[in-house]
């Protein structure tokens, strides 16, 4: 990969304003009168800059100086896009908080990062000061909306002292590569939530990497059903149409909407979580619909399954795909691969218990597996990579790498080593292999594995072969006890129309059969059916199986 060419992601939205100041940057739907007619609000790149611009001088303004951390919680809108830039371009530390991931978590993170000025919507203004939120730290507060109590300011205030400010001629501070830009907090989805130190650096390599990766191109329309995804759009010369949803609850979406807007704005671009694409996909094929014209899809926070892929490419000309990439919020993307690669022989692995192929690394990422431990590795040197071909810890080094979590030196230090060259590199927490290819193979999480008294039990290994029977919707596999004696208990989520007592008794046995049939898996004799496996909030799939576990226990006694 070429060096990026912007230090900070907002120059990217300043160059697209100069070159295509005209183009349409954001497109705004609303419902008509029947349900597949669209009206909108649409603002092109100049607007966007301008009023970024205007927001970033006004924050100045108003006494918001570089390396403030502010906490943001305005939902997707003309608003949320300005704002994220005009942060990015006045210096500031934007705090972001999926709002989904549940009030008490949201508490704590906020408590954690300790932001100084907090922005939002009404609403979140309302539960700030309800439920204390970050109460010691914030000093300023700023309104997008009405003011509860008359309190701070308005948003309205902001920009009229930055309009004021830009005709004075006054500027913006420079920022530097390696300057903190956000910080971003994980699902939580399978431990404690904590926040990503993102440097300038880190936004322009993920720009420039998803651009060569996936060929995007300016002018190219994108449908984001994940907020932090659309970000890009703006740097990458896309236009966003932001889809009227809870973003909250992606699993939930109408797929019949999504579908009304890809054909009026001819969509070219999607990303969506696995299950959102799994509702898509649904409806695609009972409708038996053609998606003319979308060039890509992508999925990712989750392993999406096989038969997702397959619905995706009867619905898609025969020249596009859909694209899985491999990362976290530490570290994205990291690798990928096409749904066309994908389909066959590799899915034919997943199904056998191979694990979930995620594809190869990115060129610009150096990638090597190690041998499992929960200790603190401090050097990449005093770490024991595993033979080829054998499962281990994944670890990463490339651009996208972050460094730190923000005030958690005891997870930094478990998930981060260093090189001989003071590299950092970053211990995924997954595990995984590499074929003679070198194709990875994601095997589950680290902290997730089953310790039993005959061995150690990877969840995607023994997850795959029971997705692939029929009438299975989901599974988890998950061990109750202590590591080391767990007991392996195979949970499945059925199908919704198998309902009658027969039908889910026999759907059981087809599980125990399949999991006796393998030397692998025949130590997993347990096998209870769940109505609805909890799930993660940010992508709706991520299973959360240490809640599972203790129901799973509960249920056995």
């Amino acid at each position: 990969m070429t060096k990026p060419r912007f230090t900070n992601i907002a120059e990217a939205l300043t160059a697209q304003a100069m070159q295509q100041p005209r183009g349409t940057a954001l497109i705004i739907p609303e419902r008509g009168g029947a349900s597949a007619n669209w009206t909108d609000q649409r603002y092109s790149y100049a607007e966007l800059n301008r009023l970024s611009d205007h927001l970033a001088l006004g924050l100045a303004r108003k006494g918001i100086k570089p390396g403030t951390r502010v906490a943001l919680m305005v939902p997707p809108s003309l608003e949320f896009f300005a704002l994220f830039f005009a942060l990015f371009k006045a210096g500031c530390v934007p705090v972001l908080i999926d709002p989904g991931i549940g009030l008490k978590p949201l508490k704590a993170c906020l408590g954690e990062a300790r932001p100084s000025v907090f922005i939002g919507i009404t609403r979140a203004q309302v539960a700030r000061l309800v439920l204390g939120w970050a109460r010691e730290s914030i000093k300023q507060v700023i309104t997008v909306g009405p003011r509860p109590f008359w309190r701070g300011l308005r948003l309205d205030d902001v920009l009229a002292a930055g309009q004021l400010a830009a005709s004075e001629e006054a500027v913006l501070p420079e920022v530097a590569a390696n300057d903190a830009a956000a910080i971003l907090f994980t699902s939580g989805s399978t431990g404690i939530p904590k926040g990503v130190v993102y440097r300038h650096r880190h936004f322009s390599a993920q720009v420039e990497l998803i651009r060569d990766t996936y060929g995007m191109q300016p002018g190219e329309i994108d449908l984001p059903t994940f907020p932090p995804f659309a970000l890009f759009d703006p740097a990458l010369g896309m236009t966003t149409v932001v889809p009227p949803m809870d973003f909250t609850r992606p699993a939930s979406v109408d797929p019949a909407m999504l579908v009304s807007l890809i054909e009026r704005y001819q969509v070219t671009n999607l990303f969506g979580s696995p299950a959102l694409m799994n509702t898509l996909t649904r409806h695609l094929q009972a409708e038996n619909i053609q998606l003319r014209g979308v060039k890509r899809m992508l999925s990712a926070g989750a392993p999406v399954h096989p038969i997702v892929i397959e619905r995706v490419h009867q619905a898609i000309d025969d020249e596009a795909d859909i694209h899985t990439p491999y990362g976290a919020t530490e570290c994205l993307p990291l690798a990928t691969i096409s749904g066309r690669e994908l389909i066959g022989e590799l899915s034919a692995g997943n199904r056998s218990g191979k694990g979930i192929c995620v594809g190869r690394a990115l060129a610009a990422n150096q990638v090597r597996v190690i041998e499992i431990t929960d200790q603190v590795i401090e050097s990449l040197e005093s770490s024991n990579s595993v033979e080829p071909g054998l499962i281990g810890e994944l670890c990463v080094f490339g651009p996208t790498v972050t460094d730190t979590y923000w005030h958690r030196e005891a997870q930094t230090k478990l998930a981060k080593m260093r090189d001989r060259d003071g590299n950092t590199w970053h211990r995924m927490g997954d595990l995984g292999w590499i074929d003679d290819q070198g194709r990875i193979w994601f095997c589950g999480r680290k902290s997730e594995r089953v310790q039993t008294g005959q061995g150690t039990l990877f969840t995607e290994c023994v997850e795959g072969p029971v997705n692939a029977l029929k009438g299975v919707y989901r599974s988890a596999l998950v061990g109750v006890g202590a590591a080391g004696s767990q007991r392996p208990v195979m949970v499945v989520e059925p199908e919704p129309d198998v309902n009658s007592r027969s039908e889910r008794q026999a759907l059981r046995s087809a599980v125990a059969n399949r999991l006796s049939s393998e030397p692998a898996t025949e130590i997993v004799r347990d096998v209870l059916l769940h109505k609805s496996l909890p799930v993660d909030i940010r992508h709706n799939a991520k299973i959360r199986r240490s809640q599972l576990a203790e129901w799973a226990e509960k249920t056995l006694k």
